[in-house]
C-alpha cells in the first residue's frame, strides 16, 4: 500500500530532517511540504475539488505553523476532511498536549527530535485510520487496502449450523492457495476456533481491546502462528473478558490485520455485538451460514434483517452459503435466496458428517482428508468467494474469469465515489495522478 504524505512545516531545517527520514519509509509518497496554514489548506481543498482519492492519506504538521495556531489547524483539516489523518509534530509530548491533539481531530503525536521507528509507527497507524474511513464512506474495492486485505466475516444463522467449520476451512484454503491468511476468532465468548485446531495460547484478541496504534509488533505479540500456516488470534478463554472488546476495538484490529494479511477471516459465531457488527460492516465479503431446515432458515432471515435495522450489511450484500445440504432436502437454496432476499454461493455443502467426525473430536480439523466432498466443497466456496486468487491477477489479461460468488457481497460505489465522474485533469497539486481506467 502507497501512503500519501503532506508535511506542513513552516521551519526550512525541519522541512528538510523531515522529508528526509519520510522518504526512508516503505511505500511512502512524501509531497514537497507546504509552509504555512494557508497553503495547507488550499492545498487540501484543491485535491479534494477533484476527488477524495487525491487526498493524502496523511497530513503532518508541526508545532510552529502559522498563522493558523497547530492545534486550530488541525481541527480545521478534521472537520473539512475527514478521510485525512492528521499527525502533530511537537517537543511538548505532555498527557494535556496529547489530549489536546485528539480532541481537536488529531490521529497521533510524534515527538522532537523525531526518530524513526515512533514516525514510521504513526504514520501507519494514522494511513489505516483514513483507509478505513474512506472504505466507509463507499469507496468500495478499489481502495487500496494493504497487501490483499481482504476481510470475509462468517456469521451463524444460529448455534450449530457449521459457521465455525466453515471459517476454518476457508482460512485453510486461502493458506493452501499461497495467500498469507489470519483466522480471528470473534465469538469472543464461546469461540471453538482453538479447540478445531488442536491450539491453545495465552493471548487474544481481548489483549488488543484497550490499544489505540496496534503496530505491527504489537500485533504479532497477541497472533498465533499456528504449524498450519494460519496466523490465529484466538478468542479469550475466559469468556467474560470479551465484554473488553467492543465496536472500537474491533475496528482497530480489523484494521491492523487488513494492512499485514493478505486474507482475513473471521468467526463472528451466532450473536450480535458491537463487535462482531463492526467485522460485518467493515468486511468485504460477509457470509450468512445456515443449514436447509425451518428453524435454521428462519433465524437467517432474522439475522439479516437486524443487520439491516442496524445498518451493518443489506440483505442483497450478504452472501448466503447452505450447510447439510442434499438432493432429498425440502428447502433448496435458490428458495433460502428468495426467503432471505440474499445471494447464495453456487456451490452448496452436502450433509456429510461421518466424514468429519474423526478430525472435529481429534481437535484437528486440517488433518480432514481431500477426498472428504464436505471439504471439497468448502474449498470450492472459498474459491467462490475470492479467497484463493490475488486481487491483482483477477482481471488479468488472460486469466480465469472470476467465480461467481467472487464478488456477491461487495458493496457498491457510494456517494462520496459518483465525485469521480469529473473526468480526469493530469498532475494536481503535489501528486500527479494515478492511471486508471474511467
Amino acid at each position: 500500500m502507497t501512503t500519501r504524505i503532506l508535511p506542513a512545516v513552516g521551519d526550512p531545517e525541519s522541512a528538510r530532517v523531515i522529508a528526509t527520514l519520510l522518504s526512508q519509509l516503505p511505500g511512502a509518497e512524501p509531497a514537497a511540504p507546504v509552509p504555512d496554514s494557508t497553503s495547507l489548506l488550499d492545498t487540501l481543498a484543491r485535491l479534494a475539488s477533484d476527488s477524495i482519492d487525491e487526498l493524502p492519506e496523511v497530513v503532518l504538521v508541526h508545532e510552529r505553523m502559522g498563522p493558523l495556531p497547530a492545534l486550530e489547524l488541525i481541527r480545521e483539516v478534521a472537520l473539512r476532511f475527514p478521510a485525512v489523518g492528521v499527525v502533530l509534530l511537537t517537543s511538548d509530548a505532555s498527557p494535556a498536549l496529547f489530549s489536546a491533539a485528539m480532541d481537536s481531530g488529531a490521529r497521533g503525536l510524534i515527538g522532537l527530535p523525531l526518530a524513526y521507528e515512533e514516525l514510521a509507527a504513526r504514520v501507519q497507524a494514522a494511513a489505516q485510520w483514513s483507509v478505513g474511513v474512506r472504505r466507509h464512506l463507499g469507496r468500495g474495492p478499489e481502495l487500496p487496502s494493504g497487501p490483499g486485505g481482504k476481510v470475509v466475516t462468517v456469521t451463524g444463522a444460529k448455534g450449530g449450523v457449521g459457521a465455525t467449520f466453515a471459517a476454518v476451512q476457508f482460512a485453510l484454503a486461502a493458506v493452501a492457495a499461497g495467500r498469507r491468511t489470519a483466522l480471528v476468532d470473534l465469538d469472543l465468548q464461546a469461540g471453538d476456533v482453538g479447540s478445531y485446531l488442536d491450539v491453545q495460547f495465552r493471548r487474544s484478541i481481548a489483549d488488543l481491546a484497550g490499544i489505540q496504534d496496534i503496530s505491527p509488533r504489537v500485533l504479532q505479540d497477541a497472533v498465533y502462528d499456528d504449524r498450519t500456516g494460519l496466523a490465529l488470534l484466538l478468542a479469550p478463554a475466559d469468556g467474560e473478558r470479551g465484554e473488553e472488546v467492543d465496536d472500537r476495538a474491533a475496528r482497530h484490529v480489523v484494521a491492523a490485520l487488513r494492512a499485514r494479511y493478505e486474507v482475513v477471516v473471521i468467526d463472528c459465531g451466532t450473536q450480535v455485538t458491537g463487535a462482531n457488527a463492526a467485522a460485518v460492516e467493515l468486511a468485504d465479503v460477509a457470509v450468512l451460514v445456515t443449514t436447509p431446515d425451518v428453524v435454521a432458515v428462519r433465524a437467517a432471515k432474522r439475522m439479516v434483517r437486524m443487520w439491516e435495522r442496524l445498518q451493518v450489511r443489506k440483505a442483497e450484500e450478504t452472501t448466503m452459503v447452505v450447510n447439510r445440504w442434499s438432493k432429498q432436502t425440502e428447502i433448496q437454496p435458490a428458495l433460502i435466496e428468495k426467503i432471505t432476499k440474499t445471494r447464495s454461493v453456487r456451490t452448496p455443502v452436502p450433509a456429510n458428517f461421518k466424514e468429519l467426525q474423526a478430525v472435529v473430536d481429534a481437535g484437528r480439523v486440517q488433518d480432514l482428508d481431500n477426498r472428504s466432498t464436505v471439504k471439497q466443497a468448502l474449498w470450492t466456496v472459498a474459491g467462490e468467494l475470492g479467497l484463493l486468487t490475488a486481487p491483482e491477477t483477477q482481471d488479468a489479461p488472460g486469466a480465469p474469469a472470476a467465480e461467481p460468488g467472487a464478488a456477491l457481497a461487495v458493496r457498491g460505489s457510494g456517494a462520496v465515489s459518483r465525485l469521480r465522474g469529473k473526468g480526469d485533469r493530469g498532475a494536481l497539486g503535489p501528486w500527479t495522478r494515478r492511471g486508471r481506467e474511467g
